[in-house]
């Protein structure tokens, strides 16, 4: 059945009048405020409806005369309650079972007891504790609302409460998203309330449809246990979102625009996005983009392999290698070395001196003969950094070139003279660049040249550079620290083949809207973080460039697994790091987040705090569940999550979506190419 068929079926209830069909009543409140209700329950009212599961729907609704109040309050049953009687009924209890017991110490003596009509009729009630989600009514114009809190109560008395079953449970589920001409609407699951099913398997399932709207540019949570589902949603949710973005309007995006009211709606009136989605899928365990058992040996690579893009940190066939030509992409490959020496806590102070150099080109490098000057000495002396490292240069006639000195050119081989303006490989400017800083207390050359211009003929940056070029931190000394060698690690990350930054193809291929998978199942953890942040940084800055000079950005959306890998600790308080930007800043740029892992507590509460769709499977402890417990009303389910099958729960969820004022329980589909 699919999501017109549905809509059509679902907005024909009315539930203030079948919500409350006398087969499906269950008891009386006895208590009643603006937050819960307690309600008086007995065995018959329970079998009779299949059963009442902990964190089921309910509706209390007025009885008063027809027409006087037609509203509902929406119930979740939370826990039993004790009633006032229940201390009589306790006592009883007792008494009943002492006289059923046999002390003779003789087998067949003892004599059987039974209850009275009366007595039994007592020891079948109970009490339930119920939260109250919100309530429905009908608006003056003679349509149902919702409300997600209690307006108004009356006394207990003037109640009753009714299981919600069927249409009406379908409706209840789905009504975040009945607009009626909003597209891109797809079928997660069916309602579950618990893990025994011995009811609910006789019960009509009730389908559960969300929005690919409710994701694009938001931030989505799936958190649980290892094979407990998560995979099977983020990829129920990246086939949905594929299907939205080829209904898109306008095949490319389009150059700045005078029209602000371009800029404001990303989707038209009917509910389509404007351009085609952009998925990017960070795939640590190589489960998108390689066939496996999971999915009936699937992938989303197999699914949409005409739009699907795969890299990966190895060369590998099938795949786009990942790695950076550091000879020519100065700036990224040195992003690089630092976000390196940033992991491993580098305390070397010329270490740290090198670090900080800016290789970014200044601005005024075309007008400054002088600026220029340094600037190409600085990059050369870098590069032979690399070539010392064992770097593999893009080619065997590859050269450098800078302004050197004729007289000093002379010093450094008197023999045959190093001219570097004229263009010299890189073996000729390590030579050049050594003897210059070996001797750069003794020549006369650099004591004259700071004599007259009143600085160093190199200033702190290369000096930075030439500790490492050389290993000596000063100029002429006997010991040698690590210097280059240190760099020698980082040449797994280096290619000299590649003529386009990789993330600057990823980047295009997004705005196109294509989904690209970053196999990281085969690199280090180091390498997984290294590309992961250099990817979303320019993703981010390029959506925010756009933004700002008035160009549409298409809906990008981001995919990170086992997302306590790459995202930053929770007691981290740098908020400028990439995710939390993202986290924090992604909505008005169209960016949006899905990230799934296991240990909720350990991703940053930026990151939480900004997360707007929640899936939660099984967690297996109290950590967990208790900063669960802090988000919407999660709390209700905080006993149940800690409980799980292996054989039957699989893809069994909690799910909260940004239209939907409520959690609802719901068992995933199985993802399948169908």
């Amino acid at each position: 059945m699919g999501f017109e068929e549905v809509l059509e079926r679902i907005m024909k209830v009315d539930i203030l009048k079948e919500g409350r069909k006398e087969e499906n009543f269950i008891g009386s409140p006895f208590y009643l405020d603006y937050d819960k209700v307690k309600v008086l329950v007995s065995d018959y009212w329970k079998w009779k409806v299949k059963g009442i599961p902990k964190g089921s729907f309910l509706l209390a609704f007025y009885e008063g005369e027809p027409g006087e109040i037609e509203e509902a309050l929406l119930l979740r049953v939370i826990s039993p309650t004790k009633l006032p009687t229940d201390d009589d009924i306790i006592k009883s209890m007792i008494e009943y079972y002492k006289d059923s017991i046999d002390i003779t110490g003789r087998a067949g003596s003892g004599k059987k007891s039974e209850l009275d009509p009366f007595t039994r009729f007592e020891f079948s009630f109970s009490g339930l504790e119920c939260r109250i989600l919100g309530g429905f009514y009908r608006n003056r114009k003679g349509k149902i609302e919702f409300g997600a809190d209690v307006e108004n109560f009356y006394a207990p008395n003037n109640y009753k409460v009714y299981k919600v079953r069927e249409k009406v449970l379908e409706y209840i589920v789905n009504q975040g998203i009945f607009g009626g001409e909003e597209k891109g609407q797809f079928k997660i699951g069916v309602v579950r309330y618990s893990s025994s099913k011995r009811f609910q398997q006789d019960e009509e399932e009730a389908k559960v449809w969300i929005s690919a709207k409710d994701f694009l540019g938001k931030r989505t949570a799936l958190f649980g246990m290892t094979r407990t589902g998560k995979s099977n949603t983020v990829k129920m949710i990246i086939k949905a979102i594929m299907e939205i973005s080829n209904k898109a309007v306008y095949g490319k995006l389009s150059k700045p625009i005078e029209n602000k009211e371009e800029l404001l709606d990303p989707f038209t009136k009917d509910g389509k996005p404007k351009f085609r989605v952009g998925q990017i899928i960070f795939d640590i365990n190589g489960e998108y983009a390689n066939p496996n058992l999971q999915d009936e040996g699937t992938a989303i690579y197999d699914l949409y392999k005409k739009d699907v893009l795969r890299y990966s940190v190895v060369e590998k066939p099938g795949f786009k290698v990942m790695k950076v030509n550091f000879y020519k992409e100065i700036e990224n490959g040195f992003n690089l070395i630092k976000k390196h020496f940033t992991e491993t806590k580098e305390s070397a102070d010329y270490m740290n001196s090198f670090l900080s150099v800016n290789f970014e080109k200044p601005e005024d490098y075309e007008d400054d003969f002088s600026v220029q000057i340094r600037y190409d000495r600085k990059v050369a002396a870098y590069l032979c950094c690399l070539y010392k490292a064992n770097f593999p240069p893009p080619n065997k006639n590859f050269k450098v070139n800078f302004k050197g000195n004729k007289q000093l050119n002379k010093l450094v081989r008197p023999d045959n003279p190093i001219d570097p303006s004229q263009g010299i490989t890189l073996e000729e400017a390590c030579v050049w660049f050594e003897n210059c800083w070996e001797n750069y207390e003794k020549w006369d050359f650099f004591k004259k040249y700071k004599s007259k211009r009143g600085r160093d003929y190199f200033d702190d940056e290369i000096q930075s550079i030439l500790k490492i070029l050389t290993r000596k931190t000063r100029p002429g000394a006997s010991n040698l620290v690590s210097g280059y060698l240190k760099l020698t690690p980082l040449k797994r990350l280096h290619t000299s083949k590649s003529d386009i930054p990789f993330e600057k193809e990823i980047l295009e291929n997004l705005r196109k809207g294509k989904i690209v998978i970053i196999d990281l199942s085969q690199g280090e953890e180091e390498i997984q973080k290294l590309y992961s942040e250099k990817i979303c940084e320019t993703i981010f800055r390029d959506s925010m460039n756009r933004f700002t000079n008035l160009i549409p950005n298409n809906f990008i959306q981001f995919y990170f697994e086992e997302a306590h890998n790459l995202f930053p600790k929770k007691e981290d308080k740098d908020l400028s790091q990439i995710y939390n930007r993202i986290a924090k800043e992604g909505a008005k740029l169209n960016l949006g987040m899905v990230y799934a892992t296991q240990e909720v507590s350990s991703i940053s509460s930026n990151i939480l705090k900004n997360t707007q769709n929640w899936f939660i499977a099984h967690l297996n402890n109290e950590d967990e569940i208790r900063e669960i417990k802090k988000f919407y009303d999660f709390i209700d389910f905080a006993d149940s999550l800690i409980r799980f099958s292996a054989d039957t729960d699989k893809g069994f969820v909690r799910m909260k979506t940004y239209t939907n004022p409520f959690v609802v329980p719901v068992q995933i589909d199985k993802f399948s190419i169908k």
